[in-house]
């Protein structure tokens, strides 16, 4: 969409009537984000050539929205944190707004130091909503600096994200698209519908990523039909079509995640490989930089492109994104330049900008090596694919279940030792019940009439749904945060009724 057509669409406040804006503007929202230009290559200061290996750092950050003002209103966790600065490690609260801010301070310090930095940023819906409500203008337009300035956008990448942080496994699928729309939404209401044309890169919340046949391929299905070109997965959440496991050059290069359903349907997107674990200490000392020295050059095609290595970490968490990434973060970078920046063959690149340089270049995405998720191979070895159907799916995963005590259809995320299933049923029960509600009373009426979305009613019950589905009130544990899922619970109810 150019430039002219996207400044005659409506403006999105940040939002209405105290609500987040999440909704109302799909065809608008879609006009903007289905689209295949370029968006780093007619900026980049990086020549392919010149490239040995790079390096793609990710900064996740996300706090939830909690019931739990004086009288109960909706209210961001980093406001809770403030108000209660003696209760666990809330007195972090400041530190944790700075974190949230800084990068609009630290990209355009690298940049006036000769410097050519990266990052690619991953904020939830909630904690932008949280920063609106807090009135935080301080940190909103330390973050519109590096969005909105022309200057700073070929350094910065914004991935897009469920709204509410939900784990994709253990959504209704029904609310996948849902929530990846709300995103859309807010995002272009707090930075504008420019911005929100150059976000192409997705990152799940928790790294997880379902591995029911059904499950992943509608969730591929919406990231595209939404815009994205490419996803990011954690390397052990995926397979090879053999049912072995990554080759270890292969989680440097960019992978054809394939999904086939239960009735065979298959559908593929880019993958870009997280590798290792989950330990903040890899982005916080920049190790992915370091990892970069000892990569090199690979085949994809008759096309030889650079090495990738790809990280993402919570931004804020621990004391070493706290206090060791600002200080090798700078080093780094400082390193860097003194060996002449490209020269050394080791850059940092963003992930849609490593996608565009090397497609331009010929690699063409038919090409990437093939992975699907975890544990598929051994259900299609039940299954013949060619005649596949849902009755034959569900049968082959009750066997495996029985038989098999590796198997699961739970998905896999940053840890292998968490499930989001098993123990939360107090809570998956009641998120179940309310967006099969939701979508009882509005999918017909949506469907009849597109507008429904931008009534208040329609606003309200889809915030309650989403809000229910937000990963904290499992991962935080029992006790305060499943009374904040009861009481979400309970309000949605109300406003499907």
């Amino acid at each position: 969409m150019t430039a002219t057509a996207i400044s005659n669409l409506p403006v999105l406040a940040a939002s209405r009537s105290g609500l987040p804006n999440i909704c109302g503007w799909e065809a608008e929202i879609k006009s903007v984000t289905n689209h295949n230009e370029p968006i780093f290559l007619p900026t980049t200061n990086l020549r392919l050539e010149n490239l040995t290996a790079g390096f793609a750092c990710a900064l996740h950050m996300h706090q939830p929205t909690i019931p739990a003002a004086g009288n109960g209103e909706l209210i961001s966790n980093l406001q809770y944190m403030f108000e209660h600065p003696h209760d666990g490690d809330n007195h972090n609260a400041g530190v944790f707004a700075w974190c949230y801010g800084r990068m609009g301070e630290f990209i355009p310090q690298l940049i006036a130091e000769g410097c050519n930095p990266r990052i690619m940023l991953d904020y939830s819906g909630n904690l932008l909503w949280g920063l609106q409500q807090m009135g935080r203008e301080d940190i909103l337009n330390n973050l519109k600096r590096i969005t909105c300035n022309r200057q700073y956008q070929p350094y910065v990448e914004w991935l897009g994200t469920m709204w509410s942080h939900a784990v994709v496994p253990s959504t209704p699928i029904p609310d996948l698209k849902l929530h990846i729309q709300a995103w859309q939404h807010y995002f272009a209401a707090v930075f504008g519908y420019d911005a929100l044309r150059r976000v192409k890169g997705f990152s799940p919340p928790e790294m997880h990523l379902p591995n029911h046949p059904d499950t992943l391929f509608e969730y591929i299905k919406a990231l595209k039909e939404c815009g994205y070109r490419w996803l990011m997965v954690q390397e052990h959440s995926v397979e090879r079509l053999d049912g072995t496991g990554l080759h270890h050059d292969q989680k440097y290069l960019p992978n054809r995640l394939v999904a086939r359903n239960s009735v065979g349907e298959t559908i593929s997107i880019t993958a870009l490989i997280k590798t290792q674990g989950s330990d903040t200490k890899l982005v916080a000392q920049m190790q992915p930089y370091f990892e970069a020295k000892g990569r090199g050059k690979q085949q994809i095609g008759n096309v030889t492109v650079p090495s990738l290595v790809t990280q993402i970490a919570d931004g804020e968490n621990g004391g070493v994104m706290m206090n060791e990434y600002p200080r090798d973060l700078f080093r780094v970078y400082h390193e860097i330049r003194d060996a002449g920046n490209n020269d050394a063959g080791i850059v940092a690149l963003n992930g849609t900008e490593y996608l565009e340089l090397i497609e331009a270049a010929g690699a063409n995405p038919d090409d990437y090596p093939a992975c699907q998720a975890a544990n598929q191979h051994k259900i299609w070895q039940q299954v013949d694919p060619d005649n596949a159907n849902p009755e034959a799916v569900e049968n082959a995963i009750a066997q495996l279940k029985a038989t098999d005590h590796q198997f699961h259809m739970d998905g896999a995320s940053w840890t292998n030792d968490l499930s989001w299933v098993k123990g939360y049923e107090n809570v998956l029960a009641p998120m179940n019940q309310l967006s099969a509600a939701f979508h009882a009373k509005y999918d017909s009426l949506v469907q009849q009439d597109p507008t429904v979305t931008q009534r208040p009613d329609y606003l309200e019950a889809l915030l309650y749904n989403l809000l229910l589905e937000t990963s904290c009130f499992r991962y935080w544990g029992q006790g305060m945060w499943t009374d904040f899922a009861r009481e979400l619970y309970r309000r949605g109810e109300i406003a499907v009724r």
